[in-house]
């Protein structure tokens, strides 16, 4: 069981010192391994807390049983349930320029939020729980930027010809975030619409390449089936 007297010898932090006669203490670098440890230890565990019971209902104490660590290591690497809180959103924003390239296709990113989404729904559900209860623990200035980044990407999509010229990409950035969360805020819905798991290969397959035909439909690019092709008759034909 977890200590809520301080840290134990492994997550001592680096000012601390043993007694003369105890075990060997750890170098310069085993701490900073430790701390390493520690630090991703409590932002999984955090990620988990705060999916499953947003960010009023998570207690410090569970989240630190969950990683296995003292609960006083937040206050020391994170200032606080509302500093982990943060880091997590920031460690998200670092995930984000992975798959989030402004270059590639509208329609490519797209299917690379959808695929994280369903790999890891916790960060959706976070999203989720902010939403709900309007929380204020997130980082305005953080989501500005964001938002205005998303908003400037769209922009350059629809100078490619891959947004129609009369929609706000504004708008566009709104319903595409809704198509992207609803297999995890609606996943029962979304089992019975397409008789697949959401959590399945199959439906991830399938949900995203639908997702693909509608943002070619956004600029006016998807190509017509034989049943939409108009055919012009020929001159003196009847019409």
């Amino acid at each position: 069981m977890t200590s809520t007297t301080g840290p134990t010898a492994e997550e001592t932090p680096p000012a601390a010192s043993g007694r003369k006669g105890s075990r060997r203490s750890p170098t310069p670098e085993e701490r900073q391994r430790d701390a390493e440890r520690s630090r991703k230890a409590l932002c999984e565990a955090a990620l988990d807390e705060f999916a499953e019971k947003g960010f009023a209902g998570a207690r410090v104490q569970d989240i630190a049983a969950r990683a296995g660590v003292n609960k006083q290591l937040i206050n020391y690497y994170f200032g606080g349930k509302e500093g982990l809180y943060r880091e997590i959103q920031r460690g998200w924003a670092e995930q984000e320029t992975v798959f989030a390239d402004p270059d590639l296709p509208l329609e490519e990113v797209a299917a690379r939020y959808l695929e994280a989404g369903l790999a890891d729904p916790r960060p959706a559900r976070l999203l989720i729980w902010r939403g709900l209860t309007a929380e204020s623990t997130a980082d305005d200035t953080y989501d500005d930027a964001t938002l205005g980044q998303d908003v400037a990407n769209l922009r350059h999509a629809q100078e490619r010809g891959e947004i129609a010229a009369d929609l706000d990409p504004g708008f566009v950035r709104l319903a595409l975030m809704g198509i992207i969360l609803a297999p995890v805020v609606l996943s029962q819905t979304a089992r019975q619409v397409t008789g697949l798991d959401p959590d399945s290969p199959e439906f991830q397959e399938s949900y995203g390449e639908q997702l693909r035909r509608l943002i070619r439909h956004l600029g006016g690019t998807a190509a017509q089936s034989p049943q939409q092709t108009v055919t012009e008759p020929d001159e003196g034909s009847p019409r």
